[in-house]
């Protein structure tokens, strides 16, 4: 079933964690949850009552086990995809500082990808505009 205008939008809140090296890690979607294998950019659903800066930090914690302040996040982009039974709004940040190192909380796996690699990597089709939009960003600053 398609999904309706009636229906809300499924809003997600993620990072474009991008280290001294300038990688961009990407976490993949572990068995059992949909879009199993594939690969995304970290974080998750924005809660009731939550900023979308707020949801990203509580996310990136809880998946990756890093704490970062809401000023280490600035929104880059944002992309709108309909899937056959629901539509997703993803909102994207860039991060450069956090605390600790990134270790999967959640059976997902990592990788520190270069920008220009990014495109190697299976990722579900609403983040392809997040992509293209986060390498032309990156190649602009380090040009």
């Amino acid at each position: 079933m398609a999904a309706t205008a009636a229906e809300a939008p499924l809003v997600v809140v993620c990072a474009a964690l991008i280290d001294d090296e300038r990688r961009v890690l990407l976490a993949r979607r572990p068995e059992g949850k949909p879009m199993a294998g594939l690969w995304e950019f970290p974080g998750g659903k924005l809660g009731a009552g939550e900023t979308p800066e707020a949801a990203l930090a509580r996310e990136l914690r809880e998946e990756l086990g890093i704490a970062v302040a809401a000023d280490a996040l600035a929104p880059l982009t944002f992309a709108s995809h309909g899937y056959a039974d629901f539509h997703i709004v993803l909102l994207l940040y860039l991060c450069r500082r956090w605390a600790g190192t990134a270790v999967p909380h959640e059976g997902q796996a990592l990788a520190w990808v270069a920008p220009r690699r990014l495109g190697a990597y299976a990722m579900p089709a609403a983040d392809a505009p997040l992509v293209r939009t986060l390498q032309d960003y990156l190649e602009r600053i380090s040009g």
